[in-house]
């Protein structure tokens, strides 16, 4: 069956970096749209960063531009989100998605995405 499990999420102070990984088995992962999408406590889930099946288109939210990087390695099934500059708005639960159709302007509505892992937690402290 389809598993994504992400990995890579901790607590570390204002300006430092993570690395989130997310592990994609039971698909055909090079012919999905992936995504990475955040929650905040008492905050609707929303997208953060998403990238193409090929790896060559790419979007991110207005709040983490210039600061995240989403990457994927087709060969090996793994997704990632390399996150510098981190701020305490950054805290929340992020997930790793997977949709098979997703239109270029919904990037970041999670009704896009058909898969979804447990997520990882990501805390920002000041």
């Amino acid at each position: 069956q389809v598993q994504l499990v992400e990995s890579g999420g901790g607590s570390v102070q204002a300006g430092g970096s993570l690395r989130l990984s997310c592990a994609a088995s039971g698909y055909t992962f090079s012919s999905y749209f992936m995504g990475w999408l955040r929650q905040a406590p008492g905050k609707e889930r929303e997208g953060v960063a998403a990238i193409s099946t090929s790896g060559s288109t790419t979007n991110y939210a207005d709040s983490v531009k210039g600061r995240f990087t989403i990457s994927k390695d087709n060969a090996k099934n793994i997704l990632y989100l390399q996150m510098n500059s981190l701020k305490p708005e950054d805290t929340a639960m992020y997930y790793c998605a997977a949709g098979r159709f997703v239109g270029l302007s919904r990037w970041s509505q999670p009704a896009e995405y058909d898969y979804w892992g447990q997520g990882t937690q990501v805390t920002v402290s000041s």
